[in-house]
C-alpha cells in the first residue's frame, strides 16, 4: 500500500487491514481529559404532550433549531427526536455550561412555537413514526424489522443520555485497556437501573422500569451486544465488528442500496462481491452498531435513559464523569462493582441477567441499589475535586437521597396508567 492511498475512503479495504484500523481508531489511549455528552429528546406539544406534532410543524422546529449559533451539534432521530452533541470538554462544568447554555437557546426556540423537550426513555403515549425518510433509515427499519416490532420504537420513540469520556490510560497486564473497559459495563448496568425512565409504552405500564433497555436487547442477535468485557478490548471490538452482518451495501452511484442477508463484514472483504468495500463502507457499517458501550476512539456509554426536568441530564453526566474519571472514585466504584461479573455470567451486556434484572427492577434489586449507593457516594465525593458547581453537586445529592437512598428510580415516580403487555425478554 502507498502512503497516499493509506488516507483514501474510496479504496478496497483488506482483512489484516481492517483489523488494524479497528484496532487504533476505536481506543486511543492517554490521561482521562475531555468529556462529552449526547441528549436525545422527545418534541412535545407545550399543553398536550399526548398530541402528535404535525410533520411539516416538527421539521420546521428541527430546521430553527439546525439555524441557532449552538456549540453543540443539532441532529434529528428518524422519528423526530432532537439531539444535541456536545464538543468535548476539558472538564465536567465546561461541558454542563456549554449544553446548558445551548438547551436554553433551543428551548426558548420551541416555546414560541408552543413545542417543549421531554425527557423520558420511550415517547409513553404515541406508537412509532417515522418522520426521516432516507435510504438509511429504510435500510435500517427493514434490517430490523426482520426480528421484531422493537426496531421501529427503538428509531422512532426512544431518547437517551450518552456520556463521551476518553478510553483512558494503557495498563500492565493482559487486559490492557480491560479494566475501564470491564468497569464501563459493570457500571453500565447499575446505571441502567438508577437512571431507569421508561415504564411506560403507548400508554400502558411494562413491567420494565427501562423500557427502553429491554426493546434495545431484543433487536437482532448481534447490533446491541458487547463483546466479551473479559478479553483484551481492541482484539474483541475488532473480531465483533467484522464479523457482525452489514445492514446496507451502500450504491457507488445513484443505484439501489442492497440488504444482504448473513452478509459478515469479514465474508464481504473475503469474497469481494457485490462490490469490494472500502474504508468508507467499514466507518459506516460501525455507526450500525449499538452496544451499550461504543468505543469511538472514546467510550460512549449509551444505557441512561433521558431524563425529566430542564437539567436532569445534568446528574447521570456528573456521576459518570466523577466515578471514572476520578481515580479515587474510579477505585471504589470498581471494587464495588467487580462482584457484578458473577451475576452477569457469560452472556454479553445488555441480554445477561444482570443488566435484565436492572431494566425490569432499577434501584428495587438490593443488589445492584447497594452498588448504586456506594458509587453514588463516591460520586458525591469526588465532584468537589472535579470542580463541580454547588448547583450540579446539589443536584445529585439531591438525586441520591430522593431515589437512590430509597431504592427508587425515576420511573417509579411515572403515575401508574392502565396495565399492558410488557415485552419479551
Amino acid at each position: 500500500m502507498r502512503p497516499s492511498e493509506a488516507g483514501d475512503p474510496a479504496r478496497p479495504i483488506e482483512e489484516a487491514e481492517a483489523e488494524d484500523l479497528l484496532r487504533c481508531i476505536c481506543f486511543k489511549t492517554g490521561p482521562p481529559r475531555a468529556v462529552g455528552v449526547e441528549l436525545e429528546w422527545l418534541v412535545h406539544e407545550k399543553h398536550d404532550p399526548r398530541r402528535r406534532v404535525p410533520a411539516d410543524r416538527l421539521t420546521a422546529a428541527h430546521e430553527g433549531a439546525r439555524s441557532l449559533p449552538l456549540a453543540s451539534a443539532v441532529t434529528v432521530e428518524p422519528g423526530g427526536q432532537l439531539e444535541l452533541s456536545s464538543a468535548p470538554a476539558a472538564s465536567l462544568m465546561e461541558c454542563v455550561d456549554a449544553v446548558a447554555a445551548d438547551l436554553r437557546a433551543v428551548r426558548a426556540l420551541l416555546d414560541r412555537d408552543g413545542l417543549a423537550l421531554t425527557g423520558t426513555g420511550l415517547d409513553p403515549w404515541r406508537a412509532p413514526r417515522r418522520l426521516l425518510r432516507e435510504p438509511r433509515y429504510d435500510a435500517m427499519e427493514a434490517y430490523l424489522d426482520r426480528t421484531s416490532p422493537c426496531g421501529r420504537v427503538m428509531m422512532c420513540s426512544s431518547a437517551s443520555i450518552q456520556v463521551c469520556l476518553d478510553a483512558g490510560e494503557e495498563e500492565p497486564g493482559p487486559l490492557g485497556l480491560g479494566r475501564r473497559w470491564r468497569l464501563a459495563h459493570l457500571l453500565g448496568a447499575v446505571l441502567t437501573a438508577a437512571f431507569a425512565n421508561s415504564p411506560v409504552l403507548e400508554g400502558r405500564t411494562t413491567g420494565w422500569r427501562s423500557t427502553r433497555q429491554a426493546i434495545w436487547a431484543q433487536l437482532d442477535a448481534v447490533r446491541p451486544i458487547a463483546p466479551p468485557p473479559d478479553r483484551e478490548p481492541r482484539d474483541a471490538w475488532a473480531g465483533h465488528v467484522l464479523d457482525a452482518p452489514v445492514m446496507v451495501v451502500r450504491p457507488a452511484g445513484d443505484g439501489p442500496w442492497e440488504r444482504p442477508r448473513g452478509l459478515t463484514f469479514r465474508r464481504w472483504i473475503r469474497s469481494g462481491a457485490p462490490r469490494p468495500p472500502t474504508r468508507a463502507d467499514l466507518d459506516y457499517h460501525l455507526t450500525t452498531l449499538f452496544p451499550p458501550v461504543r468505543p469511538r476512539g472514546h467510550l460512549e456509554l449509551r444505557m441512561i435513559d433521558a431524563q425529566p426536568g430542564d437539567d436532569g441530564w445534568q446528574v447521570p453526566l456528573a456521576v459518570t464523569a466523577a466515578l471514572f474519571d476520578d481515580p479515587e472514585a474510579t477505585e471504589l466504584a470498581y471494587r464495588t462493582v467487580k462482584p457484578l461479573a458473577e451475576r452477569a455470567g457469560p452472556r454479553p451486556a445488555p441480554r445477561n441477567p444482570l443488566w435484565l434484572d436492572a431494566a425490569r427492577y432499577g434501584l428495587a434489586d438490593p443488589e445492584l441499589r447497594g452498588a448504586a449507593e456506594v458509587c453514588f457516594g463516591a460520586a458525591l465525593e469526588a465532584l468537589p475535586r472535579a470542580g463541580a458547581s454547588r448547583r450540579v453537586q446539589d443536584a445529585v445529592a439531591a438525586f441520591h437521597e430522593r431515589h437512590v437512598l430509597r431504592g427508587r428510580c425515576p420511573a417509579d415516580d411515572h403515575p401508574p396508567p392502565s396495565p399492558g403487555k410488557e415485552p419479551r425478554a
